[in-house]
């Protein structure tokens, strides 16, 4: 018999699910709001209202914010989204065909937030350089993430968690691969959909929706030439043995050297007077035509695998800056050669508006008044060093990415260590959160970057959700439904029992977390097993599977997370989720009766 206090929680349920679903206010604001709502109405303690804060799921997911971040600064995810492109091409559906699977296998291993976490710096990479949205590889990627989940026994916390309640009912808890068969179906099903549907459903498909890039727009508003060749000096060359500034680049071709590299030493926006040696290596900033036309007027190699400048060509860590000339600046009255721009900062400098005058080439004695605007080309680091000086004035807005690979065996160490406790027993929080101040510590970050690296957004949803669980578990709420919903399959063929415990554990997990949703599920379903006569075994590990079948809305810890990164609404996972939820129960449902019942 229903009660007052489940009424009350069905009525918070439903308001909830519902502005949800119209998107009308940002879901974490209606998180918090649907949780005061539970103490105000007397349904939860004020310990229980904002236990949600304190609990394993956001400590966790806080920790692995921590350490993707870390990761992400060693350039470590750059290596990978180099090889993804190398081996996809421009080609979208092949992008996210191999990110998905590579995620999903991953996330096998470790927690699929874990996952989820350690790629998105690499996702982002491949985004920017391929002009790809974000929006249309993370949804994908995060989808895979949390399939991949199913793969093994330590994927997800439901499959964590339903092993310690199978064993609680007397029966034999699975082995680590048991799930696997179906784990992997699901995974290979998943990205079939991405690959096939992904262009009508996934956000950041159509014609046009591709935005300008800070950079695409300064190249297109100037004309700037913006094909970086790679080149090498043979013995023969013309070029070997004279200095930059006799090279005819500038005059001549109208092309700009970025960098020399020699051995292990790389000169970037080298000075006019630097000489050029056989076996160096350049990189030459021009249109394709007059990059190739010096190349060729000087006898270059092309190297069609260069091994230095991987910078240049990464927007995330060089590109096109201007930068403004005030009155007060040093360089006020004095030409690029007396003041040695290059020679300071590093930077290179493409073009010149001088008195409404635009000038390429070479200008390096042309007088600089105030109000100039140098366009310059350089790694962000060293645009940094020159935004930071008070005679400039730095216009465009730009990232730093500060990389650190020397620190990459660390923060990997700290990673996978983290990993190693979980597989050893430990709770996860306490894992996750001891590699994370590890990182700290050992100076992959700082506590400061730590601090910025959590999304706070995703803090909020997931504290204010989870006590929506803990009350409906309080009052009896989600026993009175599940019951409820049993009662309707009871006596029916197998298929149908096996259906209804795959459609609720599906409906409960967009409802609450994933691992509340299998604590009250798991009980009635091997009970229901048992009446019916079927092995209730089955019936718990089908309701943790399915647990991860939460699309339809950014309630999943994986979602939440990648909710702010994509730019997504609810709107957007009703879309995309919807096929998908739909390809789950269909792959779901038979695959557990070929393999375990």
């Amino acid at each position: 018999m229903m009660d007052s206090s489940m009424l009350v929680v069905l009525v918070i349920l439903l308001v909830t699910v519902f502005f949800m679903i119209v998107d009308v206010f940002r879901i974490d604001i209606v998180a918090i709001v649907c949780m005061l709502a539970l103490g105000w109405t007397g349904t939860l303690t004020p310990a229980e209202v904002f236990s949600g804060f304190s609990s394993n799921a956001v400590i966790a997911m806080m920790a692995v914010m921590i350490m993707g971040h870390g990761v992400a600064r060693t350039g470590i995810m750059g290596r990978f989204s180099s090889a993804v492109i190398k081996r996809a091409g421009s080609d979208r559906r092949r992008i996210v065909g191999l990110l998905s699977l590579s995620v999903g296998v991953l996330s096998g291993f470790i927690q699929n937030i874990g996952a989820a976490a350690l790629f998105l710096p690499g996702i982002l990479d491949i985004s920017r350089r391929k002009k790809i949205p974000p929006s249309s590889l993370i949804m994908p990627v995060g989808f895979a993430a949390i399939l991949g989940g199913t793969l093994t026994m330590i994927g997800s916390g439901p499959l964590i968690l339903i092993n310690d309640l199978i064993r609680n009912f007397g029966l034999e808890p699975y082995s680590f691969f048991s799930v696997t068969p179906v784990g992997v179906i699901l995974l290979i099903a998943g990205t079939g959909y991405f690959m096939i549907f992904g262009r009508y459903v996934f956000p950041g498909q159509g014609p046009g929706e591709v935005p300008l890039s800070v950079q695409d727009k300064i190249i297109e508003a100037f004309h700037l030439p913006h094909h970086i060749g790679h080149y090498s000096i043979p013995e023969e060359s013309s070029l070997a043995g004279i200095s930059t500034e006799k090279s005819g680049a500038w005059e001549i071709y109208n092309v700009n050297i970025l960098g020399i590299s020699e051995g292990r030493e790389t000169e970037y926006a080298p000075w006019r007077d630097a000489v050029f040696r056989a076996g160096q290596e350049l990189a030459l900033l021009g249109s394709e035509d007059g990059v190739k036309a010096f190349a060729s007027g000087h006898g270059l190699r092309s190297l069609e695998k260069p091994r230095r400048f991987a910078g240049l060509d990464d927007p995330g860590r060089a590109g096109f800056a201007e930068v403004i000339i005030p009155p007060r600046s040093e360089m006020i009255g004095k030409t690029i050669r007396q003041f040695s721009l290059r020679k300071r900062y590093a930077v290179e400098p493409v073009m010149l508006f001088s008195k409404g005058e635009e000038i390429m080439g070479d200008f390096s004695d042309h007088k600089i008044d105030p109000g100039d605007t140098l366009i310059v080309h350089g790694l962000w680091e060293n645009i940094t060093a020159l935004r930071e000086e008070a005679g400039f004035v730095v216009a465009t807005p730009f990232v730093a990415e500060r990389r650190d690979r020397s620190r990459i065996g660390v923060a990997l160490a700290c990673f996978l260590g983290s990993i190693a406790l979980v597989l050893a027993g430990a709770p996860i929080s306490m894992a996750f959160f001891s590699g994370a101040i590890a990182m700290v510590l050992a100076g992959v970050l700082s506590i400061q970057e730590a601090y910025n690296a959590i999304e706070w957004k995703v803090v909020f949803l997931l504290g204010g959700l989870i006590p929506l669980g803990t009350a409906m578990q309080k009052t009896g709420t989600a026993e009175f439904l599940a019951e409820k919903l049993m009662n309707l399959v009871q006596g029916g063929h197998p298929v149908i029992l096996v259906l209804a415990v795959a459609l609720l554990s599906t409906i409960f997990s967009l409802l609450m977390s994933n691992v509340g949703a299998v604590m009250v599920l798991a009980p009635l379903v091997m009970n229901m097993g048992v009446i019916g006569g079927i092995d209730p075994r089955p019936l718990a590990l089908l309701a943790a599977v399915c647990a991860a079948n939460s699309f339809l809305l950014p309630t999943h810890q994986v979602n939440a997370f990648l909710m702010s990164p994509g730019g997504y609404s609810n709107a957007d996972y009703i879309k995309a989720g919807a096929g998908m939820t739909l390809v789950f129960i269909v792959v779901v449902v038979p695959a557990f009766f070929v393999f375990f019942l």
